[in-house]
Formats: C-alpha cells, sequence, structure tokens
C-alpha cells in the first residue's frame, strides 16, 4: 500500500500521465492529492508542493476519464480549505504564547483596526491571490490567525477562495487537452516551475531586505572614538 502511494506521488510529481491512467490507481490518486493540497495549504515546511500544477493535473485527468470531474473538485476544495483552517488555527495557538502576544499589543490600536478593516474588506481576495504564492498560501492564514476572532467570516474567506482557485485550475486542466499538444506541454512546464519560481524570488526578496536593513544599521552606527 505504501509503495503504491509513493509511485503515485511520485506520479503526480514528474506529470506521468502512463502511471496515472493505470487500471485502480484512481482512488490512490484521489487520496494522495488531498494530502498534498492539505498539508501544503496548511503548512509552511510544506511549501515546496507543486499544488498549482496537481490541481491542473487533476483536471487533466478528469478530462480523460481516469478521474471524476465533481468528486477531484470536492476533495480540492476540502482539502485547501481545512489546510488554510489548519493555518488559522495554528495561528490562534501562537498568539497565546507569551512573546507572541506581547509583540501583537505592542502595536499601536489605530493599525490593528487599520488591519482588521483591510481583512473585512479584502480577506476574499487576499486568500484567493495568496493560493497562488507558496509560503504565502498558508502563511496569510496563520497570521489572520493573530487577528480575525470571526471565525464564521474566516470560514467564508477561506471556502469561497478555494473555491474559485479550484474551478479557475481544474478548470485549466479540463481544456488543456483540447489544445495542441506543444502548447499543452508549455503550459504544464510552466505551471510545475511556477512554485519553485516564486519561491525563490521569495527568499531571495527576503535576504536582500534583510541585507540592506543590516547595512544600513552598519552606517548609522556611529564610529569609536580613536
Amino acid at each position: 500500500m505504501f509503495d503504491s502511494i509513493i509511485q503515485v506521488l511520485l506520479a503526480l510529481w514528474h506529470q506521468d500521465f502512463t502511471s496515472l491512467m493505470a487500471p485502480g490507481s484512481a482512488g490512490l490518486i484521489y487520496f494522495v492529492v488531498a494530502t498534498l493540497i492539505f498539508l501544503e495549504s496548511g503548512f509552511i515546511p510544506a511549501a515546496p508542493f507543486p499544488c498549482d500544477s496537481i490541481v491542473v493535473l487533476s483536471g487533466t485527468l478528469a478530462a480523460v476519464g481516469v478521474l471524476d470531474p465533481v468528486a477531484i473538485m470536492l476533495v480540492i476544495v476540502v482539502s485547501a480549505a481545512l489546510g488554510s483552517w489548519a493555518a488559522y488555527l495554528q495561528g490562534k495557538w501562537l498568539n497565546r504564547l507569551g512573546p507572541v502576544k506581547r509583540w501583537v499589543d505592542a502595536v499601536p490600536a489605530k493599525r490593528m483596526a487599520q488591519v482588521d478593516t483591510l481583512l473585512g474588506k479584502h480577506g476574499l481576495i487576499a486568500l484567493f491571490c495568496a493560493r497562488f504564492i507558496p509560503v504565502v498560501r498558508s502563511l496569510l492564514p496563520l497570521m489572520m490567525g493573530f487577528r480575525v476572532n470571526k471565525v464564521a467570516k474566516f470560514q467564508y474567506f477561506a471556502w469561497l477562495s478555494a473555491i474559485l482557485w479550484t474551478l479557475l485550475l481544474c478548470g485549466l486542466g479540463l481544456l488543456l487537452p483540447l489544445l495542441p499538444e506543444k502548447i499543452n506541454k508549455v503550459i504544464t512546464m510552466g505551471l510545475m516551475a511556477a512554485p519553485v519560481i516564486t519561491l525563490t524570488i521569495a527568499v531571495f526578496s527576503f535576504l536582500i531586505v534583510k541585507i540592506r536593513k543590516t547595512v544600513r544599521k552598519s552606517k548609522a552606527t556611529p564610529g569609536l572614538p580613536l
């Protein structure tokens, strides 16, 4: 059983249609896709998982008859929403820690009110956009766990954004078999590379910001008198 799961996981990772279309593999595909989407949506260390391309691939597998279109969309929506909920709960738990709570309490009330207003007005847009960015996909719900106390509002944003994300990417996957083979391959390769590219950009951006801050601090520090 474990070996079969690993084979399906590797086949999804490498976009191996031949292995994925083997008889009896559909049940394992549902399970592996659900697990990957949940982990990547809820836990920052799982950010390198290429979940965007896996969702598109799931749509393509549904288009060729390997998976049921409605079933796979439901699996992805539920997994993505529950993953965001797991990240939100992590934020709630971290907020109870002494150092973190003091850090949050130190922020001016006016700024916190602005954050609450932004989340209230743009929560759906923020969660929807975050689903396309590795790390941010799980980081934003975690940060919302700090400030969004209305669970019903968060659930509304999480589920609706998960539905929109799934419909968009799965819909693209359903259309891919209709495109010319060359265009199909280019789009598939781009989707596979996108998570790695965006994650690399995020890491380099973080390092650049840290280096600039260090340089500014060193310039601002007065030299010791001789």
